[in-house]
């Protein structure tokens, strides 16, 4: 489907949470996310949707999936991107967020990407500039493009995710992954389990309209897909484990604790991945299960889908404005 076959009127100035998309959004993503899947297989891969919008991504944290898709599929859709460095930034100087964010504001960009540790930050941007927003990762609250890049992987290979049964394991208490795929799969209508140490799961987590596990054998059981997740060492202060290595016997994913999921489930991982910690490396790069690198090809593709709609919408409110 070619832009003059497509039309979409997102209803959103900014994607800041799952929570704010419906159904007939994610669909439109994931279906304008599989056109651009199939151009970024092709040699022509550079269109130009974005041609004269400026794109700021900036990165208070350290990543290398999230930036580097996010610039790719800046500049495949024709849009001038800015990567803003934060180590040489003012706010290593002192100067507050508000002030980074006018400052940026007053450049007057287009599209902001933004990361940062600070649960919240991107909805505080998305206020103070006026500008839109995507949230790329918000401490341990959303991280929605992984969320909906995991979905279209997922509905690549098993269709609709609509009854399927998808286990989330590892450090759900500071994933911020975790959060967005509860919310995005529970409104494609799959059914959530999560499982975890009790130290690594969030208090109200038997609130989240999921089955909540902590014997992965249990948990297991009868998948269609499994998520793992990295143990985020950086964000923990104590014992939450005895060990990596008493977390991988029990909580780590291998090729026989995958005989209790159904027959082809599929295994994904959002990284960066810690092999034998929470995958082993042989069922990690097992082409026959493993998704990890379609979730990093399909970054891309959602990204592309995200900025074009949000860059029609931009374009559109400027031209009311006139």
């Amino acid at each position: 489907m070619g832009r003059a076959d497509f039309h979409y009127d997102f209803p959103h100035r900014s994607l800041l949470s799952i929570a704010d998309l419906n159904p007939l959004d994610v669909q439109m993503l994931l279906e304008r996310a599989s056109h651009w899947h199939a151009i970024n297989r092709t040699p022509d891969k550079k269109h130009d949707p974005l041609k004269g919008l400026t794109q700021i991504n900036l990165f208070f944290e350290n990543s290398t999936r999230t930036q580097a898709s996010f610039e790719l599929a800046g500049k495949r859709l024709g849009a001038d991107v800015l990567n803003f460095s934060v180590s040489a930034s003012s706010t290593a100087k002192g100067e507050t967020l508000a002030d980074t964010a006018r400052t940026l504001a007053a450049m007057n960009p287009d599209l902001l990407v933004v990361r940062h540790k600070a649960s919240g930050a991107p909805d505080f941007i998305a206020r103070e500039t006026g500008l839109s927003v995507i949230n790329a990762g918000d401490g341990t609250r959303e991280h929605p493009t992984q969320a909906l890049l995991d979905a279209f992987a997922l509905t690549e290979s098993l269709g609709d995710v609509g009854g399927r049964r998808i286990l989330i394991v590892g450090d759900i208490l500071h994933s911020r992954v975790a959060r967005s795929n509860v919310l995005l799969l529970s409104l494609l209508g799959a059914q959530i389990r999560l499982c975890a140490p009790p130290t690594l799961l969030p208090a109200d987590a038997d609130r989240w309209g999921v089955e909540v596990f902590h014997d992965l054998d249990d948990a297991i059981e009868g998948c269609d897909a499994v998520m793992t997740l990295r143990l985020q060492k950086e964000r923990m202060s104590g014992g939450y484990i005895p060990s990596e290595r008493e977390y991988f016997r029990f909580y780590g994913l291998t090729h026989r604790r995958m005989e209790a999921a159904q027959s082809g489930a599929l295994v994904l991982h959002p990284g960066p991945m810690n092999r034998g910690v929470e995958i082993d490396g042989a069922l990690a790069d097992d082409e026959e299960v493993s998704l990890i690198l379609d979730q990093v090809e399909a970054g891309v593709a959602v990204r592309m889908a995200v900025l074009e709609m949000l860059g029609e919408q931009t374009r559109r409110n400027t031209e009311r404005r006139r």
